[in-house]
């Protein structure tokens, strides 16, 4: 079977997605939900359409375009990724598996392929925590990770609800009915670029995910006291944004202390009240990303945060509140499917190497109810969510080729 990927088109195709931004080129901003977020989802639609592929959509908006094979009663082989992009990001991100999977069908369609199970893309809604404070919203609820009564307690920043925003959205439906049966899908493969530097330092085309990082989100309130920046003598203070620093710190400490390459721990927030330069700090707000491939590593790691907030209480004689926001046990990527991406790469002549994923995906919650798999391409230094995100056209062409063979060995 020839399987060709017409490049060309799928290029055009993500410089048009990346259109739909509240920010300018080359930035892509594409806030779930947002109208420029509507609009990539109608356009999207209308290339389903034009594939000859049958989609629907759920009460979240995941976005489902199906592919019917012989057997349509038998579980499907799926894959997909996410199109929603954080503030100032690039046009690579999560869009390379929606639009790739998608030429990938095209491409067996092409070629004559016909799939004994149905093969199905899936345009997952808000992998990034952008709106709500929590990552990858759609696929929680259908792994059922997450459950309706938990999402429908989640507020954005302005503090309307899901379900109001949803409402907005023109999208109606029972959250009860998100969930997808265990049996849904037999396989679900996602390509994405790696959103790190391994693969190009190493001058490798493809990465084969064999498990992906458990991610914890932490918010950590810090209460002192303010006061004038001129008044207040320095030994009367109890500064919430220094304290606020050492804690910073020492989240930093304890991802080296590790002494794993695969523990990454991040203070990614930081608001400071009342946020006037002659004014000392009374409240200072931080989240704060943790992640490992090992969970009793990454549990460690918010053991010691812990610790220091202790001890930062005690020696500035602040007040500290601990939020656990989410904290995700990691996946391990099925080897049904990294034997399959292995034996592409070998057929198509790619040269390919196992590696984690410390970035946290819609797959690492799709795993909890189906056989699972990642396949990375290589982007420009590592770069993403950052403007100058970029990944080559032969580094997508030879990823749709993989996912393509790869699918189509799954869907026999």
């Amino acid at each position: 079977m020839q399987i060709t990927v017409d490049l060309s088109r799928l290029l055009n195709e993500l410089e048009k997605l990346a259109s739909f931004s509240d920010a300018p080129a080359p930035a892509v901003t594409r806030v779930v939900f947002s109208a420029q977020d509507l609009a990539a989802r109608a356009y999207l639609r209308e290339l389903f359409s034009e594939a000859a592929l049958e989609w629907r959509t759920d009460a979240v908006g995941n976005t489902f375009a199906r592919w019917t094979g012989a057997d349509p009663k038998l579980a499907a082989v799926g894959t997909g990724s996410h199109t929603d992009a954080v503030p100032h990001a690039g046009r690579y991100d999560g869009t390379v598996g929606v639009l790739g999977g998608l030429e990938a069908i095209r491409a067996l369609q092409r070629g004559g392929f016909r799939p004994r199970r149905s093969i199905e893309l899936l345009v997952f809604t808000s992998e990034e925590p952008t709106l709500f404070g929590i990552g990858c919203l759609g696929s929680r609820l259908l792994s059922a990770t997450l459950s309706p009564e938990s999402a429908r307690q989640l507020k954005d920043r302005g503090g309307k609800s899901l379900e109001e925003i949803l409402r907005q959205a023109g999208m109606n439906g029972s959250l009860e009915n998100v969930p997808l049966a265990k049996d849904y899908y037999q396989a679900f493969v996602e390509l994405h670029i790696e959103q790190g530097p391994l693969l190009e330092r190493k001058e490798i085309p493809i990465g084969i995910v064999t498990a992906i990082a458990a991610p914890a989100t932490l918010r950590v309130k810090i209460e002192g006291a303010g006061g004038h920046a001129g008044g207040m003598l320095m030994p009367d203070r109890h500064d919430a944004f220094l304290a606020a620093a050492e804690i910073a710190l020492a989240v930093e400490s304890a991802a080296k202390d590790t002494k794993s390459i695969d523990s990454v721990a991040t203070t990614g927030v930081c608001n400071v009240f009342p946020g006037a330069v002659n004014s000392v700090p009374s409240r200072t707000v931080l989240e704060i990303d943790v992640r490992d491939t090992d969970l009793a590593r990454r549990d460690g790691m918010l053991s010691a945060i812990r610790s220091a907030c202790e001890a930062v209480v005690a020696k500035r004689q602040v007040r500290v509140e601990i939020e656990l926001i989410n904290a995700d046990a990691p996946a391990q990527a099925s080897p049904l499917i990294t034997e399959a991406l292995a034996v592409s790469c070998e057929e198509l002549g790619v040269g390919s190497m196992r590696m984690v994923s410390r970035a946290y995906h819609d797959s690492l919650f799709i795993s909890r109810i189906a056989p699972t798999g990642m396949v990375f391409i290589p982007c420009r230094n590592g770069y993403s969510h950052r403007p100058d995100e970029y990944a080559s056209p032969e580094n997508i062409d030879r990823g749709v080729q993989v996912l393509a063979h790869t699918l189509a060995r799954l869907a026999q």
